[in-house]
């Protein structure tokens, strides 16, 4: 059984959490109060329910339809709209960071129109947000295109006036209101909730709203039936038919009783559009910019008050301490991480993977648990006999040739189980069924016999007289045909049915539902005499050769790729509408150690601490509704877990938008797809492993710009105090402040394209606001001990020690300053040696290359007296090398003892 240990302790809510508790309440209140009026549709005769529509089986007049499509509105659920354009780019630039910069730029442009920092800050500025804006402006884009090229349309009765006859017209789903009489077909979807009216042999596949796999039989209904006994839930109703649903097999009309919003999936669709819930990426971020924030909002005032006390220059100190607040705030990490993100979607996208919201790629490599359905994901999504059993439950080549004539010789339309009994015959080379037999006559089936018989000619003569001898093949549902069985086939003998043998076929069959399959049993007659037709009296004196059991088969790679995920470190849990029985096969075919099934139902009067513990130690849980799920999702997320939902039907809408990463596929409803973050092309856990492995490298690019951008600040800003409480005059001027800043900062935009090391991506990774605030204290003082060594140099070596060579000590601190900012990227991107064990990507060696050159040519270039540089001593390059040499021997020896002590470096 699956154990999950939390990752953090338990305690308060995250942001969000309480809101997010009452949204769940009101989708629950929503869909219960559409449950209750349906259910009194479907307790109601027929009849009095076209009177209270106000229609009738000839159907509305299009001038009825057309009032009603007024007053109603059109047929559609409410769904997310993409936001205008001008909205998504200003909320491209809602980030503290820009904030702070925009702030920052404001100040300096009041002191000085003309001061350059201005232009480089209002650049870094806008080229973070527009290109964050572009990306999730394209993908929405296309999303809204992809949906405008289908058009669904449906079989309406109505007609030209009140005296005229009723004519079938197909019309717009969207344009079905209340009262349209609408007429159901095999592969028909259903536009609007019903009250079925008449209806044969009607199947549905309800797995959108229920989970369950196979189609569920709706009974017979006649023109005037006096409706059923009222159910609670309105899936389970056999004279109802729910939007989102579709017909597999069978004919059927009904009534439209509730259109758009009012229907049962437009319950739960209505509560799910709006603001999304704060996801661990974006509580992280959020803590993230906020401890920096904090460490900006005291250390500037310090610098500040120390360089107006101790230089005099009030008016200097301020633009000084502005610099310093820019080289404390990592500007471009709106930019980098856009650019990580921008980088994975595009990635994701030539693995078949579209990203509708970038944040998602950092949480899909965050996250350490997988809730999934069952269908389709780990199984193949169709119907197969997994086998065919005599009475003692071994295989019976006799058994599948009886079932194939009944499937093959039957004149209705083949349900998905006939239709598995057929491929499996042509698959099984060994069964072979000739011309022996010809059609005489069938019984058709009916779900008040669950069973349908076809009479065989066997094509021969009996004892040469010339007489035909005809066969009935009966299959279906277990109990209705062993209560007509008086004998069954045992090891090619036909022996009576005794109490003891009744018992023993029973448990057959019982054992392998309990496996979850779904068992038919095979029945036959040798008719008395041969006549032309039969009838269900005829349906008797049967003998039982055996059963058929049907599955849908787990994928061939289910179990690998589900492997290669908990080898990354992910737990995965299957949470399905499913029933138990085939949940727990399913599973345990794959791999999952299956433990105790938990169903949905047990988990409503449970608090959300006993849920808690509960879904850390269940493997998988069945029978489970839309609400549960998404609360399930909630305890997970509580217990400190990044979540990832994969699913796609509208009972998996509510648990794809609360989880930190919804995942849905393209074939999914319109509702799962918009609540999802992430759409896979196709339905395989093996893509998402490699989503996984791209979302890791993601994340632990962005982790660390902003290590490396913390520490070197936080360094920087640590040598200023010291420099300004004990130098004479300005360690470095505010520009060549702005001007180092900018230049690392470029270099640092090749962050995106590095590699990441193999152990990295071994486990889930996850924000760590307090790990990072420890991070910049412990490493990044070594650079101010380096800093204070040049500042020794400078002041005694090369006689930088009065305000008229400050240029000279300003130039050597720049160049030492900018150098060793651009080492220590090679230091922190990995916990191995660097260029020895470890090595960056060539994007990130000639960025750093560049960023070097582009330093040491500064002094020397014609830019140098505008920017208050002056030319070196070569004497000071021999200097230079030796501290950045004993620079990076600490930094890696600091390195080790740090990952010693906290286990963990980036």
């Amino acid at each position: 059984m699956t154990m999950l240990t939390p990752r953090t302790p338990t305690k308060l809510a995250p942001p969000g959490q309480g809101r997010r508790e009452r949204k769940a309440a009101e989708r629950q209140g929503r869909t219960r109060l559409a449950g209750e009026r349906l259910a009194g549709f479907s307790a109601r005769p027929g009849v009095r329910v076209l009177q209270e529509l106000d229609a009738s089986l000839s159907g509305l007049t299009h001038a009825e339809a057309a009032l009603r499509l007024e007053r109603h509105g059109a047929n559609v659920v409410a769904h997310e709209r993409a936001p205008r354009w001008w909205f998504q780019l200003a909320k491209a630039f809602w980030n503290p960071f820009i904030g702070v910069l925009v702030f920052l730029a404001a100040v300096m442009w009041w002191q000085d129109p003309a001061d350059p920092g201005v232009v480089i800050l209002s650049v870094m500025v806008g080229v973070s947000g527009l290109l964050r804006f572009w990306q999730e402006f394209r993908s929405g884009r296309a999303a809204e295109a992809l949906k405008k090229l289908v058009t669904t349309t449906c079989a309406v009765q109505r007609r030209a006036g009140s005296g005229c006859a009723p004519t079938t017209f197909e019309v717009p789903m969207d344009q079905v209101v209340p009262g349209d009489v609408v007429k159901l077909a095999a592969g028909d979807l259903i536009p609007a909730d019903l009250r079925l009216i008449t209806s044969k042999d009607l199947m549905v596949g309800q797995a959108a709203l229920s989970g369950e796999s196979l189609p569920v039989a709706k009974a017979d209904t006649r023109a005037q039936d006096l409706g059923q006994s009222e159910t609670t839930d309105p899936v389970e109703a056999d004279n109802l038919c729910l939007m989102g649903t579709s017909v597999t097999s069978g004919t059927a009309t009904g009534v439209v009783v509730a259109t758009g919003g009012h229907t049962y999936f437009g319950s739960m669709a209505g509560s799910l559009a709006g603001e999304r819930p704060q996801t661990n990426f974006d509580n992280g971020v959020r803590k993230v910019s906020f401890l920096l924030i904090r460490f900006m909002l005291v250390m500037v005032p310090v610098v500040f008050a120390i360089n107006g006390l101790t230089k005099g220059d009030w008016d200097e100190a301020f633009l000084f301490g502005i610099a310093v607040a820019v080289g404390l705030t990592p500007e471009m990490l709106p930019l980098v991480v856009s650019a990580n993100l921008a980088r994975g979607a595009v990635a994701m996208s030539e693995r078949k993977v579209v990203v509708k919201r970038l944040n998602a790629i950092q949480n899909l490599g965050a996250m350490d648990v997988l809730c999934t359905d069952k269908t389709g994901t780990l199984t193949e999504d169709r119907i197969v006999l997994d086998r065919y059993l005599d009475v003692h439950g071994d295989e019976d080549n006799e058994v599948l040739e009886y079932g194939y004539l009944n499937s093959h010789f039957q004149t209705g339309l083949k349900n998905l189980m006939d239709q598995a009994v057929i491929n499996r015959v042509d698959e099984a080379e060994e069964v072979v069924v000739d011309a022996r037999f010809s059609m005489v006559d069938e019984i058709p089936f009916d779900f008040a016999r669950r069973r349908m018989s076809v009479v065989l000619d066997r094509n021969s003569v009996v004892g040469g007289l010339g007489r035909p001898e005809h066969v009935m093949i009966t299959k279906g549902a277990v109990e209705e045909v062993l209560d007509l069985c008086t004998h069954v086939r045992d090891r090619g003998e036909t022996v009576e049915l005794t109490d003891q043998l009744r018992w023993h076929v029973t448990r057959i069959a019982e054992d392998n539902n309990r496996r979850g399959l779904r068992v038919l049993a095979v029945a036959t007659r040798t008719m008395d005499g041969a006549r032309s037709t039969y009838c269900v009296a005829d349906e008797d004196r049967l003998t039982l050769v055996g059963f058929l059991a049907f599955l849908d088969p787990p994928k061939a790679d289910a179990a690998r790729a589900l492997q290669a995920l908990t080898d990354k470190g992910i737990a995965v849990k299957v949470v399905t509408g499913d029933n138990d029985l085939v949940a727990a096969r399913v599973c345990a075919d794959v791999g999952i150690d299956v433990g105790h099934v938990v169903l949905g139902p047990e988990t409503d009067s449970l608090d959300d601490a006993a849920l808690r513990a509960l879904a850390a130690r269940t493997t998988v849980f069945a029978k489970v509704n839309p609400v549960q799920k998404a609360r399930i999702v909630r305890a997970l997320q509580a217990d400190g877990h990044t979540v990832g939902f994969l699913g796609d039907g509208i009972n998996d809408a509510a648990a794809l938008r609360d989880a930190d990463v919804g995942i849905s596929v393209d074939t999914a409803v319109d509702i799962a797809k918009e609540s999802a973050d992430i759409i896979l092309l196709e339905k395989d856990l093996t893509v998402l492993e490699q989503g996984v492995i791209q979302g890791r490298t993601t994340f632990g690019n962005t982790i660390k710009y902003i290590k490396m951008t913390a520490s070197s600040n936080f360094g920087n800003v640590f040598s200023v105090l010291v420099a300004s409480a004990f130098i004479p005059f300005q360690p470095m001027l505010a520009i060549m402040l702005l001007v180092q800043n900018l230049v690392y900062d470029i270099a640092q935009l090749a962050t995106p394209w590095d590699r990441m090391d193999e152990e990295y991506l071994r486990r889930p990774r996850n924000w760590d606001a307090k790990g990072i605030g420890r991070f910049m204290v412990c490493i990044g003082p070594i650079s101010s001990i380096f800093d204070i060594a040049m500042f020794v140099i400078m002041w005694n070596v090369f006689g930088a020690d009065s305000e008229a060579n400050q240029a000279l000590f300003q130039s050597g601190w720049f160049i030492e300053g900018l150098l060793s900012q651009t080492l220590i990227v090679h230091m922190i991107r990995t916990r191995k040696i660097p260029f020895v064990q470890s090595r960056a990507s060539w994007p990130v060696m000639v960025m750093t290359i560049l960023a070097v050159l582009t330093g040491l040519y500064l002094p020397f270039s014609p830019l140098a007296s505008s920017l208050g540089f002056v030319a070196l001593p070569t004497g000071y390059f021999p200097w230079l090398i030796g501290v950045l040499l004993a620079y990076c021997t600490l930094t890696q020896l600091l390195k080790t003892l740090y990952i010693r002590k906290f286990g963990t470096w980036l």
